[in-house]
């Protein structure tokens, strides 16, 4: 049997869906070290990103999860069901080789975002797997980072 098309099981006749993916501890977003990650839940940062969405035309299915097998489940689901992927791997980002391979067997346009600049903290923090997959990568912006990358994917789904 043929595996699946990108395209299949969507509806041609709803608006394009952007898969919204936060990794492990985003779920603790307005506690957990304010100082670097912000004040904002993930829900304030889930709903700006959504209204931003909204505007351009969009629809966004925002998930978390602390389980690594939770984001390859919704990754592999996507490729059916969304037409793009934004994630925050959180974590997994410096040592998920899973994650990586599912983004690249469901062929959508990834776009990789992080609240804080990788690349000024802490030296294993700046190797990611998710950026030999991503079309672009938007860190250190806070939870603005998040509207910037809807705003990326609307112009890579647009093409």
């Amino acid at each position: 049997m043929a595996p699946a098309s990108p395209t299949s099981g969507r509806d041609p006749t709803k608006a394009k869906s952007i898969l919204i993916l936060n990794g492990p501890n985003l779920n603790m977003l307005g506690v957990r070290e304010p100082t670097i990650y912000g004040k904002e839940t993930l829900q304030d940062l889930m709903t700006m990103a959504a209204r931003r969405a909204t505007e351009l035309g969009f629809l966004t299915d925002a998930r978390q999860s602390n389980h690594e097998g939770d984001l390859i489940t919704w990754i592999h689901q996507a490729r059916g069901e969304h037409h793009g992927i934004i994630i925050n791997p959180a974590g997994y980002t410096h040592t998920s080789i899973a994650i990586l391979d599912a983004l690249q067997v469901s062929e959508l346009p990834v776009i990789e975002i992080h609240l804080s600049n990788i690349h000024k903290r802490e030296e294993f923090r700046h190797h990611s797997y998710v950026s030999k997959v991503a079309r672009g990568v938007i860190c250190g912006f806070g939870g603005y980072g998040y509207v910037m990358a809807v705003d990326a994917m609307a112009r890579f789904l647009k093409e």
